[in-house]
């Protein structure tokens, strides 16, 4: 990459890359993410990278391939990366062999745009054994990733196989999202797999404090009440977080060597106008 005059990263996809779970109320839609610091990071060891994420909470592949794969084609990006599909395992009815064959073809578009391209696996959650199908589905999606990587020579960032995420603290409290902590690891990992040297470190948490039954049942109750509740209603009535959002960063901008996007937003408050601060 070292070589490109132009530097211009972009990435697609949803929650997972917006950011959700990395808070920043002074930031394009409340949260900051992996994404970012990656901008960030790229920008203080060579000068003149360009960043633009297109990612959006609550989006399926489909939603991705018609509002976020031409404008990044666009943008002439020479890093992208994506990822896409994890909502729609989610989704009960999801055809797997549509979402694989269209995955396909969103990968293999951006490929021909001869940027260096990064691919993600889906995280192997620990869920009820009532819900296995999907987890069968995840590893159905991760193994046409991997696939996928080889036949286009794509970075692969296999986060399946990174264990530090059976840590709690690394997911927000939907456990659902990654938590700070948990945006931080991963950006390291992309930053290393591009070959970029970082001093993010990792936490040195202390062990987690066995909990009681009392505390348990307390946490299982907020959770679902917080969380659950609110994502069930949302699917019966059809909509989801991201509707009335729009991209965090639509248009390239120039990150600042020091300060980053936060510094940015400072200096164009323009780029908060009309936006939520969720997340």
């Amino acid at each position: 990459m070292g070589g490109s005059v132009r530097r211009r990263y972009v990435a697609l996809g949803d929650s997972f890359t917006e950011g959700v779970g990395d808070r920043n109320p002074n930031l394009p839609n409340g949260v900051r993410g992996w994404a970012d610091r990656v901008a960030e990071k790229l920008a203080k060891h060579e000068k003149g990278w360009e960043y633009a994420n297109l990612a959006i909470r609550s989006k399926r592949l489909r939603q991705i391939i018609d509002e976020q794969l031409e404008p990044a084609v666009a943008l002439k990006p020479t890093l992208v990366t994506l990822y896409a599909g994890g909502n729609d395992i989610l989704d009960l009815g999801t055809d797997m062999d549509r979402l694989l064959e269209e995955y396909s073809g969103l990968v293999g578009r951006l490929a021909e745009t001869g940027a260096t391209l990064v691919l993600f696996t889906g995280y192997d959650v620990k869920v009820n054994p009532l819900l296995e199908p999907l987890r069968r589905r995840n590893w159905q999606y991760n193994a046409r990733v991997r696939e996928l990587a080889r036949e286009h020579q794509a970075v692969l960032v296999d986060y399946w196989c990174f264990d530090e995420y059976n840590d709690k603290r690394m997911w927000d409290t939907d456990r659902l999202h990654m938590s700070t902590a948990g945006h931080k690891f991963l950006a390291r990992q992309v930053l290393a797999h591009l070959g970029v040297p970082t001093t993010f470190k990792p936490r040195d948490w202390e062990p987690i404090a066995p909990r009681n039954t009392r505390e348990w049942v307390a946490a299982q109750r907020e959770w679902m009440n917080d969380w659950v509740v609110p994502l069930i209603g949302r699917k019966l009535r059809g909509v989801t977080l991201g509707d009335y959002l729009l991209p965090r960063w639509p248009e390239p901008v120039k990150v600042p060597r020091k300060g980053g996007l936060r510094r940015y937003a400072l200096e164009h408050p323009e780029v908060l106008e009309g936006r939520a601060l969720l997340g």
